[in-house]
């Protein structure tokens, strides 16, 4: 979540030269081709049965290619404010998710991590948009988009708990990459038809093969891998570092200034993630208060032979 933050601070460039289209079919072409040697299925890999391979499509569906059209377009019709304060909801979500589809128990210290997550991005957002316009024409409809965005991402999260039960990280990454492409391509195609790819410097090639790593297979492997060890209603906890790095890599890298109120948010979020994630105390005491039982008959040793 860390650096998915870092490469949309650091890719803002890009939107403003490629259309968007353009550049999630360049991303998913770029990250394919990084990873073609995780396609093949391992040698201790079952095959793939039919309930996989809709999960599989489902994840690259939603967690790739709806996502970003919700987000994209959601954004454009409602304010920066209210975006960020739905987007805050993606930890409360994931957990809910958790809870219905993968029967996940959801403690109260988890659930107060999500809370402190919520209140942390919201904080956030309305620390950085306190200039922003009055209401948009269309802000209901672009703040439902926003909400559609942040059910997608949530499912990501918890199909892709559910894909790590059969398939390994490698594997899960390059076949919802090879999905994004081919869902992104007549869009794409259509897209790079009126552009002029000669115009585009070779600073702004590097930065978009930076992009189409993180996005399409660093990000997407660490995600899947602690899947594999962590619940999907405490990996969501998580999703609050994706604003936070983004706000840090703007100060100390773009020279955007810091709040106090940004500062009380990072606070926030960070405690949140600690209080989710913190190992909870065993409640099952010893019977005998720590004290070891006499070893049974079975447990002597045997009599001595003399």
């Amino acid at each position: 979540m860390s650096l998915v933050g870092s490469y949309v601070a650091l890719s803002k460039s890009l939107t403003l030269i490629f259309p968007v289209f353009l550049l999630a079919w360049l991303r998913f072409g770029i990250g394919g081709l990084a990873m073609l040697h995780w396609f093949k299925k391992p040698p201790q890999e079952l095959p793939l049965t039919a309930a996989t391979k809709r999960l599989i499509f489902l994840e690259s569906l939603l967690g790739n290619f709806l996502f970003s059209i919700f987000m994209l377009y959601g954004v454009s019709m409602t304010s920066a404010v209210s975006a960020g304060v739905v987007l805050s909801a993606i930890p409360a979500v994931v957990a809910m998710l958790s809870w219905s589809f993968l029967k996940e128990r959801i403690s109260a210290q988890v659930w107060s991590g999500v809370l402190l997550a919520m209140v942390a991005i919201s904080l956030l957002a309305f620390a950085k948009n306190t200039t922003t316009a009055g209401a948009m024409p269309n802000e209901l409809l672009g703040n439902l988009l926003v909400f559609a965005a942040v059910v997608c991402e949530a499912s990501y999260a918890v199909i892709g708990k559910k894909l790590t039960a059969s398939l390994g990280p490698r594997r899960i990454t390059s076949l919802i990459n090879l999905w994004g492409f081919l869902l992104i391509t007549p869009l794409g195609i259509y897209a790079a038809q009126s552009f002029e790819f000669s115009a585009v410097t070779g600073a702004t090639w590097i930065l978009l093969i930076f992009y189409s790593l993180a996005a399409s297979v660093w990000t997407v492997w660490l995600w899947m891998t602690g899947l594999k060890v962590v619940d999907a209603s405490q990996a969501g906890v998580f999703t609050v570092m994706l604003p936070i790095t983004a706000a840090l890599v703007g100060v100390f890298v773009l020279g955007e200034s810091l709040s106090g109120i940004q500062l009380v948010a990072f606070a926030l979020a960070l405690a949140g993630v600690v209080l989710a994630t913190r190992p909870q105390p065993s409640s099952k005491a010893h019977p005998n208060n720590g004290v070891r039982p006499a070893p049974t008959d079975k447990t002597r040793l045997p009599p001595s032979p003399d």
